[in-house]
């Protein structure tokens, strides 16, 4: 047999950053009687599973392509399809004796057991499934060895043409992340604002609801400002924002990250909507809550984008 030819258009290596997990490639090649096409598909899974559809004969193939994927892949569902032609097909055809050597004694016992039953024909018997095939080429030895080993070869190429096409999906992944982020640091900030105001108001508005209540009757200037002490504690919301601020950069430096950050990005988007109901819980002022449930919409949109990440 001779060297393998593999045919596949080369494509520049995307800059750094998170991968998607979806893609496709297609690697064709060649070798001395046979011809292939690997065609790969990858979409998100929690982590890198592969599934082979491959060749009658040729099952003992995916044990090897395993350890090549994970070399280039850390995630992923993937789905690899194998079609194998034989450039000059036999066209002869051959009697199985095996099946054929199980058959007979079967037809015999019916015939013992039907004894009206007309004998079995010559061309009966060969018209049974399994009895008559048609020939196909046998690689034994290095002859097989050789085809396996090109084979393998091309599906790790068509492994690196994947990860680079999820490379490219990547980029235009990170583009929305970076543009949801944006939106929650301008949110944070709009929160921060709107919290500074809240307590501003506090004092008045809860001075005003007691002298409703009281009628003419006078509160103590000193317990109303306990109260509102009170009620600011409760209702402030800095610490929330100081977190959201701080995973807000954690966030910006996984989207910088030349390694897979799928995990880790979906820890902290937990992270992220944990610290935005408490917002949202605390907020005592309508258009702190109005804020805080966009904050949310926001992390919900970004959490489904980050299950594609690898």
């Amino acid at each position: 047999m001779g060297a393998p030819v593999d045919t596949a258009k080369g494509t520049p290596t995307p800059a750094a950053g998170p991968s998607s997990m979806t893609g496709f490639a297609r690697q064709s090649g060649q070798i001395d009687g046979f011809s292939w096409v690997w065609e790969m598909r990858s979409v998100n899974g929690r982590g890198l599973e592969l599934r082979c559809r491959l060749p009658h004969g040729f099952d003992d193939l995916e044990m090897a392509l395993k350890p090549l994927a994970a070399q280039h892949l850390a995630r992923g569902s993937l789905n690899a399809t194998l079609k194998l032609t034989e450039d000059q097909p036999a066209t002869g055809v051959r009697v199985n004796t095996g099946v054929l050597d199980q058959l007979l004694p079967v037809l015999a016992d019916i015939r013992s057991r039907l004894p009206q039953a007309a004998p079995s024909s010559p061309e009966g018997i060969l018209a049974l499934r399994g009895v008559l095939e048609a020939e196909e080429a046998i690689l034994e030895g290095g002859d097989r060895q050789k085809l396996i080993a090109a084979l393998s070869s091309s599906f790790e190429a068509a492994i690196a043409s994947l990860h680079d096409a999820r490379r490219r999906e990547g980029i235009a992944l990170t583009n929305i992340l970076r543009a949801q982020l944006d939106e929650i640091a301008l949110l944070v900030t709009q929160a921060g604002a709107q919290a500074e105001k809240a307590v501003a108001n506090l004092h008045e508005k809860l001075r005003s609801q007691v002298a409703d209540l009281m009628g003419d009757g006078t509160l103590d200037p000193d317990r109303l400002a306990q109260e509102v002490a009170l009620l600011a504690v409760k209702a402030d919301i800095r610490e929330e924002l100081d977190r959201l601020t701080a995973h807000l950069a954690a966030a910006s430096a996984l989207l910088s990250a030349d390694a897979p950050v799928g995990r880790k990005f979906d820890f902290l988007v937990q992270e992220f909507n944990r610290e935005a109901n408490t917002l949202c819980a605390k907020a005592g002022d309508m258009d702190l809550k109005r804020t805080g449930l966009a904050l949310k919409a926001v992390i919900d949109q970004l959490r489904e984008q980050v299950q594609n990440v690898e």
